[in-house]
């Protein structure tokens, strides 16, 4: 969907996925959903609210996917 968002998970990823590697994820996909870079002022909080929400769902999946048979990954931070 959109290249910017890298993926976070390994083997692609060696470590664990950082906060601010879940939230700049997030960001790109509500930019790219949206249609917006930067949100007008009256829409900024919507904006926000639904990166916030993309994070905590990237985060919850990435916490809870296990990969080729391996024990879940926690979300470093």
């Amino acid at each position: 969907m959109c290249r910017s968002i890298k993926t976070l998970r390994p083997p692609v990823q060696p470590e664990e996925a950082t906060e601010e590697e879940i939230r700049a994820a997030a960001l790109q996909y509500v930019r790219k959903v949206s249609g917006f870079r930067e949100p007008a002022a009256h829409n900024r909080e919507v904006f926000e609210r639904a990166v916030d929400a993309v994070a905590e769902a990237t985060a919850e999946l990435l916490a809870d996917l296990e990969v080729r048979g391996s024990a879940a990954r926690r979300v470093a931070g």
